[in-house]
C-alpha cells in the first residue's frame, strides 16, 4: 500500500485525540492529506542576530543565548504573566508568556543555551519578545534553516496545542518517515520539457525553502500538476461525451427561420452575433452534439442569437426549449420571445411552479404531440412528468444556478442528447471558464447593438442625497423613469426589509410629486408582478427593489440606477444591476452610494465599476478580489474549487500552460490505452477515488 494513504493517527506525534482535530478542522486525514497542508508564509530564519542588535521595529529575528532567571507578576485572580531573562553576553532581552508560563518554566532550563525566535518590541527600555519559539541550540543545524514555513491553523487546534509550530514539527516527523522518493505522476517528457522539478523534491522544498528562487520552482512544479490533472480530466470528460453521443444534424435553414430573419429581425445583427451565429451552425452541422457556453454583457442580443438557434432546431423538425432560473426571467424571456416572433405560427408556452391544473395538463399534452414547438421555463422543465416528442435544443440562462446533474435531466428527455446552448451575461474570465465550463466551446458576443450609449457610472457619499434626489428629479421630469436598489443580504434579511420599508416612505416623502413601486423577494408573485408591470407600463416613475431585479427586467425607458450602500454588493452583482438600465437609446447614469468610510478593497470594487463598463475586465478584478470560490454562483453550486496551491485568478498563464498539454495527450491517446500515459491515467484514477469534486470542477 502506499505510503502516502496511510493514516494520519499512525504518524508519531498525532494519536486519537489530534486525529480527531486535523480530520475536523482541515480535513487531513491521511500521511497525503498532511504533506498538501502547504504552508501559508514563510519567515527568513537564516540569520542569528546577537541582542545588542535588537530594536523594536525589526520583523521575527533568532538569538543564541541563556536563561539567567525567571520572574513571575500577578495579573488579576489566577492569572500571571512569567518573564525570563535571557542573554548572549551582548546585552538582556526579556522572553514573556501570558499564557503557558508554568510550561516555559518546567521546560526551559536555567544555563541551558537554546535558540530563541520571534518578534522583538520595547516594553520599560528593554526587548522583549513575547511567547517565543525555543529551541535548544544543539538540536539544531544552523546551517539547515532557511525559511520557516507559518500554517493556518483554527482557534480549536490552537487551544488544543495544535499550533502552525506543532503542523510543522508533524510535518518534519512526515518527511522524515517518508524515506523512500516521493513517486512521480507527470513523466519525464512533459517535465524536462517544461522545465519542472521532481515532485519529491518539489513537496519537501515547500514546506522547508532553502531560499525564495527555489521556493518558487517549487510552486510552479505543484500549480502545473494540480491545474494540469483537473484540465486532462475535463478534456478527457468532453472528448468522452462526443465520441458516445451523436449529434442530431441540423442542416436545413428553412421557412420559420427565413420569415423570422427577413420580416421580424428588430434590428440589423452585430458583427459579434454573427460570428456566433456562423460558430453555432458549424456545431448543429457537424453530427456531434453541440455543448456551447455564449458569453455576453448585459443587452449583448443572446436571446436574439438563442432564439434563432431555436428555431433553426424547428426548421429541422424538432422542439426546442429555454430554462430560467427564475420565474420572473422566465417570463421576460416569453415575454421576449412572444414580441420577436409577433404574428408567426409558432407556439411557445411557459411552464413554471405556477402553471397549474388544466393550463399545465394543455403543455404537457402539446409537448408529446409536438404541437408546443418552444417551451419556456424554470426548474419544472426538468421534471419526469415533462416528456417532449422530438427535443433537439435546449437553452440554459444563467448556467451557474444550474448542477450538472439537473442539467444531465434534460439529456434523457430525448433519443440523442440535444444540441445545447448555455448563456450567461455574468462575463467569466478565461481562466476561470476554462476550468468552470471547461468542457464547453465558449463564443462571445463582444459588442452592443448599434445605437446604445455606454452607461455613466459615479460614486456618491451618502452625506450628498439632496443634489442626488436633485438630479432624479431632473431625469423624471424629462420623462426617464429610475430604479433605486436597496440592499437584501440573506444573512440580515430582516433588518434590511425593514430599511426598505423604512427607505421607501423617507423616499415617498422626498418625491411627493412622483408615483413609487416598491417590490422585493419576500411579496406574494401576483405581488410583485403587479409592482413590476405598473413600471414597465410607466405608471411608476420609481421601482424601489432589491436585488430581484438584478436579471430579466427590461425596460427601456427606465435611465437612471441607484444603488444604495453599494458597498455591500460585489462587483459582478453591482455589474448585473448596472445592466438594467442603458437599454434604451437615451443616456443613462448609475449612482453608486455609500457611506465616507470605505475599505481598501471596497474603494477598489468602486473604482473599477466608475472606470470601466466592460464586464470582462469586471469579472477579472472580481477574480483576483474575491477568489473563484466567491465568484457569483460558482459557491451556491458546488463548484467551489479544491486546489490547494494553485490559484485560478493568479495562476492564468499555467492554466492555459495546463490546458495546452492536457490538450495533447487527450487527443494524441483519447481512449487512454497507449502505455506511454498509463502513468497519468493511473494518477487522474487515484485523484477521481480520492475527494475531489471531479463532477463539479466540469
Amino acid at each position: 500500500m502506499n505510503i502516502l494513504y496511510q493514516d494520519i493517527k499512525y504518524l508519531p506525534g498525532v494519536g486519537p485525540n489530534r486525529q480527531k482535530l486535523l480530520k475536523q478542522e482541515l480535513g487531513i486525514e491521511t500521511f497525503g492529506d498532511l504533506l498538501e497542508y502547504y504552508p501559508y508564509k514563510y519567515v527568513d530564519r537564516s540569520k542569528v542576530y546577537t541582542v545588542h542588535e535588537l530594536t523594536g521595529d525589526m520583523p521575527f529575528v533568532q538569538v543564541i543565548g541563556r536563561i539567567l532567571s525567571f520572574e513571575t507578576f500577578e495579573m488579576g485572580p489566577r492569572k500571571e504573566r512569567v518573564v525570563a531573562h535571557f542573554s548572549d553576553g551582548t546585552g538582556i532581552m526579556d522572553l514573556v508568556w501570558f499564557n503557558g508560563g508554568k510550561y516555559a518554566m518546567r521546560n526551559y532550563k536555567i544555563g541551558t543555551e537554546y535558540l530563541v525566535f520571534g518578534k522583538p518590541a520595547v516594553f520599560n527600555n528593554r526587548i522583549q519578545v513575547q511567547h517565543p519559539d525555543i529551541d535548544a541550540a544543539e538540536s539544531l543545524e544552523l546551517s539547515d534553516m532557511g525559511m520557516q514555513p507559518y500554517y493556518n491553523t483554527s482557534e480549536k487546534m490552537k487551544k488544543s496545542g495544535l499550533n502552525s509550530r506543532a503542523i510543522e514539527r508533524l510535518t518534519k516527523t512526515l518527511l522524515s518517515v517518508l524515506k523512500d522518493p516521493l513517486p512521480e505522476t507527470i513523466p519525464d517528457f512533459i517535465s524536462s520539457q517544461l522545465h519542472l522539478m521532481g515532485r519529491d523534491e518539489a513537496l519537501r522544498t515547500l514546506h522547508y525553502p532553502k531560499d525564495s528562487k527555489t521556493l518558487e520552482r517549487a510552486r510552479l512544479r505543484m500549480k502545473f500538476e494540480e491545474l494540469f490533472f483537473v484540465q486532462l480530466n475535463i478534456l478527457r470528460y468532453a472528448s468522452d461525451q462526443r465520441r458516445k453521443y451523436r449529434g442530431y444534424v441540423f442542416n436545413r435553414i428553412g421557412d420559420i427561420f427565413n420569415t423570422f430573419y427577413n420580416r421580424n429581425l428588430p434590428f440589423p445583427l452585430t458583427g459579434a452575433q454573427k460570428r456566433v451565429m456562423r460558430e453555432i451552425r458549424q456545431d448543429m452541422c457537424s453530427g456531434r452534439q453541440m455543448n456551447r457556453l455564449l458569453q455576453g454583457d448585459v443587452g449583448s442580443g443572446k436571446t436574439l442569437v438563442a432564439l434563432m438557434t431555436m428555431l433553426i432546431a424547428l426548421d429541422n423538425g424538432y422542439q426546442a426549449c429555454i430554462m430560467a432560473p427564475t420565474e420572473i426571467l422566465a417570463e421576460q424571456h416569453l415575454q421576449t420571445i412572444k414580441t420577436f416572433l409577433k404574428d408567426m405560427p409558432v407556439r411557445v408556452e411557459l411552464l413554471t411552479g405556477m402553471v397549474k391544473g388544466k393550463k399545465r395538463q394543455e403543455i404537457y399534452d402539446g409537448l408529446l404531440d409536438g404541437s408546443v414547438q418552444i417551451l419556456v421555463g424554470t426548474h419544472a422543465i426538468i421534471e419526469d412528468a415533462v416528456r417532449f416528442a422530438q427535443l433537439g435544443m435546449v437553452v440554459v440562462d444563467e448556467q451557474h444556478r444550474f448542477g450538472v446533474a439537473q442539467r444531465a435531466k434534460l439529456w434523457s428527455k430525448s433519443e440523442n442528447p440535444p444540441h445545447v446552448l448555455v448563456m450567461t451575461a455574468t462575463p467569466i474570465p478565461r481562466t476561470l471558464a476554462m476550468t468552470l465550463y471547461g468542457d464547453l466551446d465558449v463564443s462571445v458576443i463582444d459588442e452592443l447593438p448599434p445605437g446604445r450609449k455606454p452607461v455613466r457610472t459615479s460614486h456618491v457619499f451618502d452625506s450628498r442625497m439632496t443634489s442626488l434626489y436633485d438630479g432624479i428629479r431632473r431625469q423624471i421630469h424629462e420623462g426617464r423613469q429610475v430604479y433605486i436598489v436597496f440592499p437584501l443580504i440573506e444573512e440580515s434579511q430582516k433588518i434590511d426589509l425593514k430599511n426598505l420599508e423604512q427607505g421607501f416612505e423617507v423616499l415617498c416623502q422626498a418625491f411627493p410629486e412622483f408615483r413609487l413601486s416598491k417590490v422585493h423577494g419576500k411579496m406574494k408573485p401576483k405581488e410583485k408582478e403587479d409592482e413590476m408591470q405598473k413600471f414597465v407600463k410607466g405608471e411608476t416613475q420609481i421601482l424601489v427593489a432589491t436585488t430581484v431585479i438584478e436579471v430579466g427586467v427590461n425596460v427601456p425607458n427606465a435611465s437612471v440606477m441607484v444603488i444604495l450602500d453599494a458597498q455591500r454588493f460585489g462587483l459582478s452583482q453591482l455589474h448585473q444591476l448596472r445592466g438594467r438600465v442603458g437599454r434604451g437609446a437615451d443616456q443613462s447614469f448609475c449612482i453608486l452610494v455609500t457611506p465616507y468610510k470605505l475599505g481598501e478593497d471596497t474603494r477598489k470594487r468602486i473604482d473599477i465599476m466608475c472606470d470601466t463598463n466592460d464586464g470582462f475586465r469586471i469579472a477579472e478584478a472580481d477574480l483576483k478580489l474575491r477568489g473563484p470560490g466567491d465568484l457569483e454562483g460558482t459557491q451556491q453550486s458546488g463548484m467551489a474549487f479544491d486546489l490547494k496551491i494553485a490559484d485560478i485568478a493568479r495562476d492564468g498563464q499555467i492554466v492555459q500552460m495546463a490546458r495546452d498539454e492536457a490538450r495533447k495527450i487527450v487527443d494524441d491517446d483519447p481512449l487512454c490505452q497507449s502505455a506511454k500515459y498509463q502513468l497519468l491515467w493511473h494518477r487522474l484514477k487515484e485523484l477521481r477515488k480520492s475527494n475531489v469534486n471531479w463532477a463539479a470542477i466540469s
